[in-house]
Formats: structure tokens, sequence, C-alpha cells
């Protein structure tokens, strides 16, 4: 599907295999508070879930996955439904800054995610895996706004990787290409 339609049943989407390996990135809050999110779906057994699923055997400190639960306590985690397996695209600089990736974020991202489905976008069940990768802002330290962010990139980000996007924004950007900035360039 070519344009975005933030109101399909599941019975209107693409069928299991044409969602897996979509791709799409979402912004969630306003800085310091921030987040970036890039969002990866796979359908369980294909060759994508299985790279995806590859991250949680090898974790590596400051980037360790996480497979989003959620419970009033350690002992009561359950699992979300699709499954979200979120990793940071950066190491966390401090304890706090940690706290709000394995606190504020994996709630926002399984909300998220829960959001979609509830959205008909992806199904809730064990069949597609939603993966994000996670930047928070350095200088986050707002959980409530961190969690509120993450929901709204994951949301974001699920919408546009299930059903895609507005053909406008692609006809702009190809409009555009040689005007079209980035914040993080600074040259011409």
């Amino acid at each position: 599907m070519n344009t975005r339609n933030d109101t399909h049943d599941l019975d209107d989407l693409q069928d299991l295999d044409d969602l897996d390996g979509r791709i799409a990135q979402g912004w969630g809050g306003f800085a310091p508070n921030g987040v970036h999110v890039n969002v990866v779906l796979a359908r369980r057994g294909s060759p994508t879930a299985a790279s995806l699923l590859g991250a949680l055997t090898q974790p590596r400190e400051g980037f360790t996955p996480i497979l989003a639960t959620v419970g009033p306590d350690q002992p009561s985690y359950e699992t979300v439904l699709p499954p979200v397996l979120l990793l940071n695209k950066t190491a966390p600089v401090t304890p706090d800054a940690a706290g709000l990736v394995s606190g504020a974020a994996q709630l926002g991202a399984a909300q998220g995610a829960l959001d979609a489905a509830a959205d008909g976008l992806v199904p809730a069940t064990n069949e597609v895996l939603v993966f994000v990768a996670l930047w928070i802002d350095g200088d986050a330290t707002d959980e409530t706004a961190v969690r509120r962010a993450t929901r709204d990139a994951v949301r974001s980000a699920v919408s546009e990787a299930a059903v895609g996007r507005d053909e406008s924004v692609t006809a702009r950007h190809l409009a555009d290409r040689d005007r079209l900035r980035n914040p993080f360039h600074h040259g011409g």
C-alpha cells in the first residue's frame, strides 16, 4: 500500500510475509526528553526475525537487548504481544540514562506497539516481532516525557512500516533532493 491510512484492519493489510522486513523511523517528544527510533518488522520464522533475535544472544555493555515486558513488579513481568525487542543506538552515559531505557523507554515501546496492534496495523500475536533501535537524548531526565515520546515514536514508526506513508512525502524528497537538510550535517 502506498498511502498512509491509520484505520486499517488486519484483514486489509498485506499478509504477514509482506510485513517482514519493513522498516521505518519515528520521533517523539521534544529535547531534551525526545526519542528517535528505527523500527523493523519481522515475521516469526523468517530470516529477518532470526537475524534480529540474534541480538538477544550477543549483548554487550550499553547495548543489552530488552524483550519488552510489563507488570507491577519483576515477578509479575509479562511479555507484550506483538513482542518488542528494544536495543540502544548509543550506550547510556549515566546510570540514570540506563534507567530511562529499561524503565520509561521499555514501557513506552511496549505501549506504542500495543497501540499499533489495537489500531489493526500489526497482529497482537507472536507472529510479528517489532524490533526497536532507540536513541534517547543524553540530557533526558523526565521519565514520563521519555515514556510518552517513546510510545509516540514507536506507534508512528510501526504505522509507517506497516502501511507506508503519504506519497507526497516521497514526491517532495525527490523534487527537493538537492536542498534536503539534516540537523547533523553542517556543511553545504
